[in-house]
C-alpha cells in the first residue's frame, strides 16, 4: 500500500495534507487516555468517580486534565446540577464525538489483531 510518493526528495501534496490531517488527530485524540474515556462514555453520562473506576489505571488529575481537553475540543460536554444536594457534575459525549465511532472500531479491530500477532511472534521463540 502506497500512501505517499517521494519525487525529487519532496513529497507531493496529497502527502503533505494527509500529514497535516493526522496531526491535527493526533493532537485532538492522542495520548494513552482520550480513546478510553470516549468508548467509557459510548452508554451515556458518567460521574467523574464512575469514570475513574472505569478506566483502570487512570489517576484523577490525568482524569480531570483529559476531561478538560476533550470538552475543548468538542468531544464531552460537562453538566453541572447546581439545584441538587449535593452538586452533581456528569460527563456525556456530544455529537461530534460519533464522528470518532468508525475509528474506534477500526482501532479496536486493528489492535486485538496486533495483539494476536504478537502472542503468535512470542510463542515462536
Amino acid at each position: 500500500m502506497e500512501f505517499c510518493k517521494i519525487s525529487s526528495n519532496t513529497f507531493d501534496e496529497e502527502c503533505a495534507i494527509m500529514l497535516q490531517a493526522v496531526g491535527d488527530a493526533l493532537y485532538a485524540m492522542g495520548g494513552k487516555w482520550k480513546l478510553r474515556i470516549i468508548i467509557a462514555l459510548f452508554n451515556g453520562k458518567k460521574r467523574f468517580n464512575e469514570l475513574q473506576r472505569t478506566i483502570t489505571g487512570i489517576s484523577a488529575r490525568v482524569l480531570s486534565n483529559e476531561l478538560k481537553d476533550l470538552e475543548m475540543n468538542g468531544f464531552v460536554k460537562r453538566n453541572v446540577n447546581a439545584v441538587a444536594m449535593p452538586v452533581t457534575v456528569e460527563y456525556e459525549l456530544t455529537e461530534y464525538s460519533n464522528t470518532l465511532e468508525d475509528v474506534v472500531r477500526s482501532l479496536s479491530k486493528w489492535g486485538a489483531m496486533h495483539r494476536e500477532n504478537i502472542k503468535q511472534q512470542i510463542g515462536k521463540k
